[in-house]
């Protein structure tokens, strides 16, 4: 008997900076019920989904920077959604901003958590491959200061719920193969990726064109590359003045897209993922166990970066 689980897109349009948490959350509501209507075992939010980007802003005031950030979750703010999930008996992925109390640090986090149909937090998930950059750089048009607001996250889990084995990546996770690689290497038979991405890539201008196909390109790769299903959602559409890719997809064990949002609002569109599917490409050809070879991949931990033949210097961004 197949396992079936029936996945919601929620993808988000824009959240500006005088948009309420509450505002916000009975967007998320709404979309939530819109989805159980449809069917739907489990939503799949975006990345910071509570708040506008703020990482496009470099701020010095600490007060207003942590106003972004969850200190719990559920908060007072976000209980509504977790009660909606547990009237309705779906569940949820949601991308936020996290303070963590750690010994004697207050710590941030790019952090998604999945919720299963009881409104239990099954999963918690730290963004490892943060972008951007540290430093203020007025010249830009608009700048991405996650390397400033968040520390990286340090383990890709998998987590067991809606009948298979779930995992979590955030945004510029997605561009990496070592983020499906390992979470597949545990079972990943689904794998949920909430994200923001400009349209404007300030250093290199020449790939705007090219935002929408790199997003799509990379979710593809990953899913086929590791014969799991991808349901990768966006926040998309002008905000405060940053017009961001929308393209919400669900892909594929196969590669092949069998979901996607086709606006850069609000949207829900259900995708049907059926978890067995995962066992035609992993138990051929993607089938670990007969056909990788790690004793000849040690590169990939012991190097971090590379020489570029172009300047002979280690690249950074």
């Amino acid at each position: 008997m197949s396992r079936i689980v029936n996945v919601a897109l929620g993808q988000l349009g824009p959240v500006q900076k005088i948009d309420s948490r509450a505002s916000v959350v009975q967007r998320l509501c709404q979309m939530m019920r819109e989805a159980k209507s449809l069917g739907a075992d489990v939503i799949v939010y975006p990345e910071l989904a509570l708040t506008t980007f703020f990482p496009r802003w470099y701020i010095q005031d600490l007060t207003e920077l942590h106003s972004y950030y969850e200190r719990a979750m559920p908060s007072r703010e976000t209980q509504p959604l977790f009660d909606l999930a547990r009237e309705l008996g779906i569940g949820f992925y949601l991308g936020y901003a996290e303070l963590a109390q750690e010994g004697e640090q207050l710590m941030q986090y790019n952090t998604a958590i999945l919720v299963d149909k009881s409104a239990t937090i099954i999963g918690k998930y730290r963004k490892i491959h943060v972008p951007g950059h540290f430093e203020h750089e007025p010249w830009r048009k608009f700048q991405h200061l996650e390397k400033r607001y968040f520390t990286p996250g340090q383990s890709f889990g998998v987590y067991q719920g809606f009948g298979g084995t779930m995992g979590m990546a955030l945004c510029n996770d997605r561009r990496w193969a070592e983020s499906y690689r390992v979470m597949a290497l545990q079972g990943a038979e689904m794998i949920f990726i909430g994200y923001n991405t400009p349209v404007h890539n300030a250093p290199a201008p020449q790939h705007d064109d090219l935002s929408l196909f790199h997003n799509q390109l990379s979710v593809q790769a990953g899913a086929y590359q590791n014969g799991c299903w991808v349901a990768s959602v966006a926040k998309g559409g002008l905000e405060e003045g940053v017009d961001s890719i929308a393209g919400s997809l669900l892909v594929a064990p196969s590669g092949e897209v069998v979901a996607r949002c086709t606006t850069k609002d609000d949207e829900v569109v259900l995708g049907r993922a059926d978890l067995d599917f995962c066992a035609v490409y992993k138990r051929t050809t993607f089938n670990f166990d007969l056909h990788r070879h790690p004793e000849c991949y040690g590169l990939i931990v012991q190097k971090k970066g590379e020489l570029l033949a172009a300047d002979g210097q280690p690249w950074t961004s």
